[in-house]
Parts: structure tokens; C-alpha cells; sequence
């Protein structure tokens, strides 16, 4: 069940800005390729909040694993994690909303990636969680994608068997993840196509080139945004949303200016209403800076 939302008040006057939200994807999005944050970026975050916009860091990412020296701002309080699973408020310790996987569905899920060529893990409670022989035979899945390996053995926790753990803590999830070695792609594409019919209560979305991300039908960056915006009492037409991902595209079509990198798919970009340079380009910086010269006029 969804967690209520308690109407807040925001303190900064921002009456002569169009957008008052900017929602930001972090990895092929803010995030240069090898993770490391372009300096264009953090000081378009800057200028955006000298001038009373709200940056929101909006991310399959849990709090932990998003980049110290962006929770380190002054003025980034809110962030949307797990995909929307969860939005929260870092200056009061508290969770806004909350869309999680129920315990045994997840466990019929993760019985169906049993017969996958996969590893898998998931995120619970601000933790991850992964089998540990899986993450000992995680290297060859990440051949493409090495610098997410090095995030995986950060954030995930090993355990004799993940299902097992699960069963015994018994609470909700935020998102599980299955990874596939390059060249199971044609699988990984059908898996994307069959799980939502096999789980209707369970979106699978991607943000890398090798993993396939699922969380409930209610949770989504969109959704999340959504609510962020009612506990701010922000009108949803004041948000900019950036992304490069599936697992943005519902973030991207529910905001007030959908904005893909030049670095995502075709069906990404086609979601957005424009399209930015590219993450190794600082894209993010780019539009940022050409909202507030349009805001200037």
C-alpha cells in the first residue's frame, strides 16, 4: 500500500519562475560515462537554486549510492529513488512515498529469473541484497558496463541465498534486478517484453546496457514526481525531467518539459519534448542554463 503523503510547505519564494522543479536521471544522464560528475553540471544545480528551482536527483539508484558530493549540495533535499519506489527528504529523514514490491511476489518473480541466464539482486530498505555466488560470477555480466560492476560490489550485501533472506525478513521491496552477459541480449529483450504479462503488478524497465530493473505498477519516476510535487504544492506543469532511459520515459511524459539526452534511444527521445547534448557532453548544463536565460526574458 502506498504510503500517505503529508502536505508540506517549501520556504523559497520562487513566484518569477516558470519551472520550479528540475528532476534529473543520474547515470547516462547527469553522470558522465565513467560516473564521475561533470563540473558544468553541478554549477548549472547551483544557478538553478540561486534562482528558487528545486533540484531533485531522480534515479534507479538507492540514497547511498548516489554521489557524495551531490547530497553534499546545501540545497539538494529531495530525491526519487529505486525508480520511483521511493521519494525522500534528506533534510528530515523521511520517506514522502513509497511504492514497494510485496515480499511474495517478488519470490514468484525471482522463481521465474531462475530459469533466465541471469544474476539478479534487489534493493530493500535502503540496503542491496544479492545471492553470494552470484556475485562472485558477476564479472563476465558486466563486460560493457565495468564501472556498474564496481557500484554492485558496493551496494549489495552478500548472502548465502537471497530468496531464503528474503522469506525470513518478510517486507516489501523497492526494486529487483537481473543482469545478462552481452550476448544474451535477444534474451534480455524478450524478457522485457514477457515479464509484464507474466507479472501485470510489476513494471521491467532498463537503464544500463546489460541489466533489466522491475518495481511496482506503483512506483515510477513519474509517479514519484507526481507526488512530490502534490507534497510541494507544485503544479506538475512546473517540473523539468531528464533522462536517457526506459525507466525514464514515464518520468519524461508526465513533467512540464520532458528532456532526453542526446544519448538515449529512439524510443526515449520520442517520449521527451526535446532533446539535450549528450551526458558526456554536460547536456544537463547546457538546457539548464538555457531555461534560465528563457526565464530571464
Amino acid at each position: 500500500m502506498l504510503a500517505k503523503i503529508r502536505l508540506l510547505r517549501h520556504n523559497t519564494s520562487m513566484d518569477n519562475v516558470h519551472y520550479k522543479i528540475i528532476a534529473f536521471d543520474l547515470d547516462g544522464t547527469f553522470l558522465n560515462d565513467d560516473k564521475s560528475i561533470p563540473a558544468a553540471n553541478l554549477r548549472a544545480l547551483e544557478a538553478a537554486a540561486a534562482r528558487g528551482m528545486i533540484p531533485v536527483v531522480a534515479s534507479g539508484r538507492i540514497y547511498r549510492g548516489v554521489p557524495e558530493p551531490l547530497k553534499a549540495l546545501p540545497f539538494l533535499r529531495y530525491y526519487i529513488l529505486s525508480n520511483g519506489a521511493a521519494v525522500y527528504d534528506s533534510r528530515e529523514d523521511r520517506l514522502l512515498y513509497r511504492g514497494d514490491v510485496p515480499v511474495q511476489l517478488a519470490l514468484r518473480c525471482y522463481e521465474y529469473m531462475d530459469t533466465l541466464p541471469v544474476i539478479y539482486d534487489c534493493y530493500q530498505n535502503e540496503q542491496g541484497w544479492m545471492t553470494r555466488t552470484m556475485m562472485d560470477a558477476a564479472p563476465p555480466y558486466f563486460a560493457l558496463e565495468p564501472e556498474v560492476l564496481k557500484l554492485l560490489y558496493g551496494l549489495r550485501k552478500p548472502v548465502d541465498d537471497l530468496k531464503e533472506t528474503l522469506r525470513q525478513r518478510g517486507e516489501g521491496l523497492q526494486k529487483l534486478q537481473m543482469f545478462f552477459k552481452p550476448e544474451d541480449e535477444a534474451v534480455r529483450q524478450r524478457v522485457l517484453r514477457e515479464l509484464p504479462a507474466r507479472f501485470p503488478e510489476l513494471v521491467a524497465t532498463t537503464s544500463v546496457k546489460n541489466n533489466i530493473e522491475v518495481n511496482s505498477v506503483n512506483a515510477g519516476k513519474g509517479k514519484a514526481l507526481m507526488a512530490l510535487c502534490a507534497a510541494l504544492g507544485i503544479d506538475p506543469a512546473q517540473t523539468v525531467a531528464f533522462g536517457d532511459g526506459s525507466n525514464d520515459i514515464e518520468m519524461l511524459r508526465m513533467a512540464g518539459l520532458g528532456v532526453a539526452m542526446a544519448n538515449a534511444s529512439e524510443e526515449v527521445k520520442a517520449a521527451a519534448d526535446c532533446v539535450a547534448p549528450g551526458n558526456e557532453e554536460a547536456g544537463v548544463a547546457a538546457k539548464i542554463y538555457e531555461l534560465l536565460e528563457e526565464g530571464a526574458h
